[in-house]
């Protein structure tokens, strides 16, 4: 019998998937981190509709909004990414089960919206069960 060193090569016809890679850790190991990232993700909601916000020397972010209704200068409200009339934003807000008291509603209003508008709103709001209702607005640098 011949004796092998480290540096020949078989070639008896011997199993030749030795050499093969397997290729099953590296997929699951792409599916782990696929997980992880999806799960880690925050997912920032923005309206769907620019509008100008008025400036605040006092504004601060907030955080985790179950729901964003802006309020365009030419007095249409959007609920989410929709238009919808002030007559059904209740009983759209009730239908999505989104009135929580623990959640946080945003009203996104232009600078030259209607306060009136904006008071109707967050009446709608705190009917359907908003109790932290807040009215973005944009930082402003501090004036004397």
């Amino acid at each position: 019998m011949r004796k092998r060193s480290l540096f020949t090569r078989r070639t008896d016809g011997g199993d030749e998937s030795a050499g093969a890679i397997n290729l099953t850790p590296l997929i699951d190991m792409v599916f782990i981190l696929l997980i992880f990232f999806l799960v880690t993700t925050s997912f920032i909601r923005e309206s769907a509709v620019a509008v100008q916000r008025p400036k605040a020397a006092t504004a601060v972010p907030q955080q985790d909004a179950a729901v964003i209704i802006t309020i365009t200068a030419d007095e249409q409200i959007w609920l989410h990414d929709a238009s919808i009339d002030i007559r059904l934003l209740r009983a759209r807000l009730e239908q999505l089960g989104l009135a929580n008291p623990a959640q946080a509603a945003i009203i996104l209003a232009d600078a030259h919206a209607s306060t009136g508008l904006l008071v109707k709103v967050m009446d709608q709001l705190r009917l359907a069960g908003f109790v932290n209702i807040s009215v973005a607005a944009s930082t402003a640098p501090d004036t004397p």
